[in-house]
């Protein structure tokens, strides 16, 4: 998963550095891959932003206006693009980063090569040599999960005065950085990298539309909201390539979700998709009421924190909201709200992957409208029918995720504390012996194992950090040794007891009883690990 991992040995040296304030020495092109100077590009970008922000008192003064606190601009980053043409490009270029890359990490590009029209038509020098993609924007990075800026959201920013030779239309009020080699829309979050350990300890996430809506969210005490910023929404847990998306990420951490999108028609739209995407992934999903024509950036300004917290205690099941919905917009009109039902509810019952859940719905549905629950099954069956080949990909998805032989279920989450434990500048535990360890149970060398592994690496650094985050977890990886231990010994067990079977056919008595002696020495390992857990 190439862009939602967790930190390399370089990576966290280069984030605990920027953190500390602390500068590293030389940077060596020859010895950095495509994908550190694209970080180290984003790092150093964000940093010019911030810079710039912190010398504009109106931009400062619009976002405190907005509701946000010194800190949470601090914490999130927060930063302003100039407007002009190259204030980042020549920053990054005496910063020794190449036209390559630059443009590769969505930060310029070339104005023959748009199609945008309008400012980008006017740059300078007849079109020729790069330009910044963000101008005349508030910057919000957008982190994977170790905290590395990946990408850019930018506010287009009114109230700074128009540049000579700039043309009015200057762009949509939100641009969000292209797809680049460490940045896939459809697979990343903005704030979870801040909302994880939150989310994991609440056991709910809160999905929110724009970057304002989760700051305010977040000062107001809802640490475990997240955004969407404009980012896509996956259809499924994963996608062709494998990458994990949105949904499917916030899934690992909590299976409860409360969607907090605006009050208005394109707030409802958006509910209505993600709710229907999350209920395929077999997620409990909730809406969060708000004013019509409030998004929740308003409701916490305008009306207070408590406010916000009193709609999330409020939040009802989507199924519910959506038939709530239906019933106030057409009232009596029994035709009109069947209609309705068919054609929207319908949808998101058969999203269920539970059959009793689907039943309850349905009666529900009946008490509510007076329809027969056998017509709505009739229709529930048609509809089954037409997004038979939609939901196959997704329950694929999931059935390959949850249906791991054990034994390689355990070799993942040790080979995810492995990688994991390796990345980090301070360890936790020692991954070498770990390794060691798991070779010797294998039976393989390690760098076998590493190389077997290599292709999923991302992903199982993900998976060890979201699992075990700040918990203490050497007795589980005590306990994942032993039980994988087992798992072999169990496998060796089989195979030695159809070697007997052939052999007792065969009438080779001298065999037998030496494969006799060997499965009982796998017998009484097997009952020394069982007994070593009796004893703990």
């Amino acid at each position: 998963m190439e862009e939602f991992e967790g930190l390399d040995f370089k990576g966290a040296l280069q984030l605990l550095a920027a953190r500390a304030g602390v500068k590293l020495g030389n940077y060596s092109k020859e010895e950095s891959s495509e994908k550190d100077r694209l970080l180290k590009a984003m790092e150093a970008s964000t940093l010019h932003f911030v810079s710039n922000l912190s010398k504009n008192q109106t931009v400062l003064d619009y976002l405190k206006a907005r509701g946000l606190k010194e800190k949470s601009i601090k914490d999130f980053r927060i930063g302003f693009a100039q407007d002009t043409w190259r204030n980042l490009y020549n920053f990054l270029k005496e910063e020794g980063f190449t036209d390559q890359e630059i443009e590769k990490a969505g930060l310029a590009k070339k104005p023959a090569l748009s199609s945008l029209g309008g400012s980008e038509k006017a740059a300078p020098n007849g079109g020729q040599g790069f330009y910044d993609r963000f101008r005349g924007r508030i910057i919000f990075p957008i982190s994977d999960s170790s905290g590395r800026v990946i990408a850019f959201s930018g506010r287009l920013f009114e109230s700074v005065p128009t540049v000579v030779g700039r043309p009015t239309e200057v762009g949509p009020k939100y641009l969000n950085s292209p797809d680049t080699p460490i940045f896939n829309k459809s697979a990343v979050l903005y704030g979870l990298d801040k909302a994880k350990d939150s989310i994991r300890k609440n056991n709910f996430s809160i999905l929110v539309e724009g970057q304002m809506d989760l700051i305010l969210s977040h000062q107001a005490m809802y640490k475990n909201t997240i955004a969407t910023s404009g980012t896509a929404l996956s259809d499924s847990e994963m996608s062709r390539e494998n990458v994990i998306s949105n949904l499917g990420l916030v899934r690992r951490l909590s299976n409860n979700l409360v969607l907090a999108f605006d009050g208005d028609k394109a707030g409802v739209s958006a509910t209505s998709r993600a709710g229907k995407i999350a209920l395929s992934l077999g997620m409990d999903v909730k809406v969060a009421l708000l004013p019509e024509g409030m998004d929740p950036a308003d409701l916490i300004l305008k009306n207070g924190a408590e406010a916000w917290k009193l709609a999330i205690r409020n939040s009802k099941h989507i199924i519910e909201f959506l038939l709530e919905k239906a019933l106030k917009n057409f009232g009596q009109d029994a035709r009109k709200i069947g209609r309705e039902i068919r054609e929207k509810i319908l949808l998101y019952v058969d999203a269920l992957p539970s059959s009793i859940e689907k039943s309850y719905f349905l009666k529900k549905i009946s008490d509510l409208t007076s329809i027969p629950v056998s017509a709505l099954e009739e229709d529930l069956k048609k509809i089954e029918k037409e997004q038979k080949y939609e939901k196959k990909e997704i329950e694929n998805t999931i059935e390959n995720s949850n249906n791991l032989p054990r034994q390689d279920y355990i070799e993942r989450k040790l080979m995810g504390i492995i990688f994991w434990q390796d990345s980090l500048s301070k360890k936790d535990i020692n991954p070498d012996e770990i390794l060691k360890e798991l070779s010797e149970i294998l039976n393989k060398n390690s760098k076998e194992i590493l190389e077997n592994y290599k292709k999923d690496k991302d992903d199982l650094i993900f998976e060890a950090e979201v699992f075990y985050g700040d918990i203490p977890f050497q007795k589980d990886v005590e306990e994942l040794l032993s039980n994988l231990k087992e798992e072999y010994l169990k496998k060796e067990l089989g195979y030695k007891m159809r070697e007997l079977h052939l052999a007792e056919e065969d009438k080779n008595k001298n065999k037998s009883t030496k494969i006799l002696e060997e499965i009982n020495e796998i017998n009484q390992k097997i009952q020394n690990i069982k007994n070593g857990r009796l004893k703990k």
